[in-house]
């Protein structure tokens, strides 16, 4: 399976950095192979403009933005998704994961 590439997009880019590491965790126990990163709202465009991304999960804390970047991605068919806020909250990196995976197929 060739590797997929999954941004975690939040308002700064450091919350995520721990849930980052857990979903790299998760991928390693399930044996995905996927290139998982975390940036701030502010860092998105320029990653999407590259077209190096297959999957984009918004934090909670700027969903309010999810149209926005569902419209800059319509041609290039990157999923966009929020990240459900207990997941979130609990840094499950196994239900995140999933949820990206899910998102790519």
């Amino acid at each position: 399976m060739m590797s997929k590439t999954i941004m975690l997009v939040c308002s700064a880019g450091m919350s995520t950095s721990l849930l980052v590491s857990k979903m790299k965790q998760a991928a390693t126990e399930k044996g995905f192979e996927a290139k998982i990163f975390a940036v701030s709202a502010n860092e998105a465009d320029s990653y999407l403009e590259n077209g190096e991304v297959d999957v984009m999960l918004l934090g909670p804390q700027i969903r309010f933005m999810r149209r926005q970047f569902e419209e800059k991605v319509s041609d290039k068919g990157i999923g966009v998704d929020v990240i459900d806020m207990r997941d979130y909250g609990m840094m499950d990196g196994k239900k995140v994961l999933d949820k990206a995976i899910e998102l790519i197929k």
